[in-house]
């Protein structure tokens, strides 16, 4: 099993940075891919971005390229996602998401470990 802890949620005002943290512990050698999904409240989860174990080539979805930048540590299992220029339809609880396969997805069902999620409020 994989345990995914988020950290790094609050509240800031529009145009303001958050980073989010997603430590994981276990058996860290199946987190092979890991990614970064949001909620909205009445939304459906929605996927942000994705980074691979050699951290090459991450993707984002369009509405945070060039805002958001996902990195990973490999020695310590961490994966973050640095958020800057936040605007107030970024607010959402982001979850962390890990899979053992290679591959990047952007498919919230090709995931194997989730988070608890955590609250990012961008205020106008």
């Amino acid at each position: 099993q994989v345990q995914l802890v988020e950290s790094g949620g609050g509240l800031v005002q529009a145009g303001g940075s958050l980073r989010l943290s997603c430590a994981a512990s276990g058996r860290t050698f199946s987190t092979n891919t890991m990614g970064w999904f949001r909620q909205a409240l009445g939304k459906e989860r929605e996927f942000v971005a994705v980074i691979h174990r050699g951290g090459g080539s991450p993707l984002y979805v369009d509405s945070v390229k060039g805002r958001f930048i996902i990195s990973r540590d490999i020695g310590t299992n961490t994966v973050y996602l640095q958020m800057n220029n936040l605007k107030p339809e970024d607010t959402a609880v982001y979850y962390c998401a890990a899979r053992e396969s290679p591959w990047p997805s952007s498919n919230s069902n090709a995931y194997d470990y989730w988070g608890q999620g955590t609250q990012v409020t961008v205020s106008a």
